[in-house]
């Protein structure tokens, strides 16, 4: 069970740390630049090493988003030995899950997922050498939660349409997203599809919105899949 932040010390995420200040843009230690997935894989296996619950993601961005949903909870990720691992796709999952499977640590696995790419993860885990992992149908019931569409989606339909708004004033994108709301491509797209495309089209935008984003959705409306994940991980720990 999650804890939520009270007046007690202020929580801690994973290294690298996650400062909550929603104007700040630098990504705060997180790997950046061409090779920076298989760098931030290597670095979140090195902290898994003595882990007791790790949460298996495709990419940076998503465990930016996680994390920064655990420090908005009151979750402490360090103290409770919980790693979130960016795996740098779902083609890479079964190999991560073979690894940890095979730790001598034997942490607790989790991990989010995206809804086209579930049986992709249905085979990855299929392939695992555990009894219990080679006959499975069930992703949920082996910690595996389902992002509809994908875990930007999640953040995106979990914020109001005026505090992304806020948020992209904050950034100093509001007019380099208007110009792309005034193409012809992009016109009479949805607010919501408009603000995807804009998202995937920067250098790292994904990246720094998906903290700002996570930042800014309340404790009552925190999307499902992240705050599942988040609670079976801490409940190998209680």
């Amino acid at each position: 069970m999650i804890v939520m932040a009270g007046d007690g010390p202020e929580p801690v995420s994973t290294a690298p740390a996650v400062d909550a200040r929603p104007q700040d843009m630098d990504l705060f230690g997180y790997e950046r630049g061409p090779d920076a997935p298989i760098r931030a894989t290597a670095r979140a296996i090195e902290a898994a090493a003595s882990a007791r619950s790790v949460i298996l993601v495709e990419g940076i961005s998503d465990q930016i988003a996680l994390e920064t949903t655990a420090l908005r909870l009151g979750l402490d990720l360090v103290s409770r030995r919980i790693v979130v691992v960016p795996v740098g796709g779902i083609a890479s999952m079964s190999r991560y899950l073979s690894h940890f499977l095979a730790s001598e640590a034997k942490p607790l696995i989790s991990g989010l997922f995206d809804g086209a790419e579930a049986p992709l993860l249905l085979r990855a885990v299929q392939r695992a050498d555990q009894a219990q992992w080679s006959n499975a149908t069930d992703l949920r019931q082996l910690g595996f939660f389902l992002c509809d569409r994908d875990l930007e989606d999640e953040l995106l339909r979990a914020v109001s349409r005026q505090a992304v708004e806020a948020i992209l004033n904050e950034q100093g994108d509001q007019r380099a997203f208007q110009t792309l709301q005034r193409q012809d491509a992009w016109r009479d797209r949805p607010f919501h599809d408009q603000l995807r495309r804009f998202l995937a089209a920067g250098a790292g935008r994904k990246l720094r919105y998906a903290r700002h984003l996570a930042l800014a959705i309340t404790a009552d409306h925190t999307p499902a899949p992240l705050l599942n994940v988040l609670s079976r991980a801490a409940s190998s720990v209680e």
